[in-house]
């Protein structure tokens, strides 16, 4: 049977290359920190690391790295289970009360990440009487989640209130019962943040809760690293938080629903991707309780990484490349062609600095562009190091 269908496969393959949008993997061969050794998929050798979510450099803490090794000494490797059958140990308890400590919020529920966190929520709080309205470039995940819910979809231009406003009225003359605005935090490919202090009042105003996935902010955005609801002011007003422990705490994997308390009680009972999903692995669990304390005292991290970004978007400003707007550690570097954005992030790799071209279908078409992400790991010289390849990289482009 395959075989009929192998040709049409390799030649959708054919055309994600010739369109140049086809993503290849590079392996590195040394853990996640501002420099890794790229062992395959690019020119081998050390390069600097500007596209991973290491916001903190927390990914390879010494003190992180001997809170996970004394946690599988203490707790196992896996659970090979799920929370309610026999997959829920101390450690885990104990993370959602940090979690939830953290945020401000009555309760947290641990998934194995924040794709399934996004895609556990909608379905279990909303019903075909219901309505969720989202933000237009919002996270696939939460995409992918309201599609498994039968509420009444609304979707707003990314950051318009007015538009925000007309979808929330929509809804409230269609009868909706309860009304759930959705967004992420900080968009991903752009760095922007969400007006959050707006949303809140009009959800105020038309009786909604609110929702953010806050994935690229919790423990970075805000006086004390506790995301975008705290950098606004509204970190009672927000109904749901939820996050990821794969980015700037840890970079290793799983997700949080951090909520109100009757929310995350009915997530335990009716939550699939939650009910059906094997625990977090007790490593991961303790060594993310270890990241938190470490967030107590991180306002050094915090400080040298706000410094960085804006070491890299004013020089790059004055090099003349067209780089979106923000103070955010996410500093996209528009392109435009698919295919030049592909070279030119290879052209970078060959001059030492790993980051990747990003085309459609995850930004728009004609909008490709160079993400780059900064860290607290990153010196004062590889930032400088990284414009100038960008710099050089630009030349050999003919640009």
């Amino acid at each position: 049977m395959f075989d009929s269908v192998r040709d049409d496969l390799r030649t959708t393959l054919d055309e994600i290359r010739e369109a140049g949008l086809h993503k290849p993997e590079r392996v590195i061969g040394t853990p996640q920190s501002a420099t890794v050794a790229v062992t395959a998929g690019g020119t081998p050798g050390e390069v600097l690391n500007f596209c991973a979510n290491n916001y903190l450099g927390l990914a390879d803490h010494p003190e992180v790295v001997a809170a996970a090794h004394e946690a599988l000494d203490r707790w196992g490797y896996g659970m090979a289970s799920v929370r309610f059958i026999c997959g829920t140990q101390e450690v885990h308890k104990e993370l959602e009360r940090r979690i939830s400590g953290f945020l401000g919020q009555e309760d947290t529920i641990l998934y194995s990440s924040c794709f399934d966190a996004n895609g556990g929520v909608f379905e279990t709080l909303l019903g075909p009487e219901d309505a969720v309205i989202s933000d237009a470039l919002n996270h696939a995940s939460i995409i992918d989640g309201i599609r498994l819910s039968k509420a009444r979809r609304f979707r707003y231009a990314n950051r318009d209130m007015a538009d925000l406003e007309r979808q929330l009225k929509e809804a409230a003359e269609g009868g909706a019962s309860r009304k759930l605005i959705v967004t992420d935090g900080v968009f991903s490919m752009d760095g922007y943040l969400a007006p959050l202090g707006e949303i809140c009042d009009l959800a105020d105003r038309y009786g909604a809760m609110v929702m953010v996935d806050d994935s690229h902010a919790v423990g970075f955005v805000g006086p004390g690293g506790r995301g975008t609801p705290e950098l606004h002011g509204v970190m009672d007003r927000v109904d749901i938080i939820t996050g990821t422990l794969g980015k700037a705490l840890g970079g290793a994997s799983g997700g949080y629903v951090a909520a109100r308390a009757e929310i995350v009680a009915l997530l335990r009972q009716r939550s699939r991707p939650y009910l059906f999903s094997n625990s977090l692995a007790p490593v991961i669990a303790a060594a993310s309780l270890k990241v938190l304390d470490l967030l107590e005292s991180a306002g050094d991290l915090r400080e040298r990484l706000n410094a960085n970004t804006a070491l890299f978007r004013s020089r790059m400003t004055e090099e003349g490349f067209d780089i979106l707007p923000g103070e955010h550690a996410i500093a996209p570097v528009m392109i435009g062609d698919a295919a030049e954005a592909a070279r030119m992030a290879e052209l970078l790799l060959e001059r030492g600095v790993y980051v990747i071209g990003f085309s459609y279908p995850v930004v728009p078409q004609g909008q490709a562009r160079i993400r780059v992400q900064l860290s607290a790991a990153h010196s004062t010289d590889d930032v400088n190091r990284a414009v100038d390849a960008f710099i050089a990289a630009r030349a050999a482009l003919g640009k």
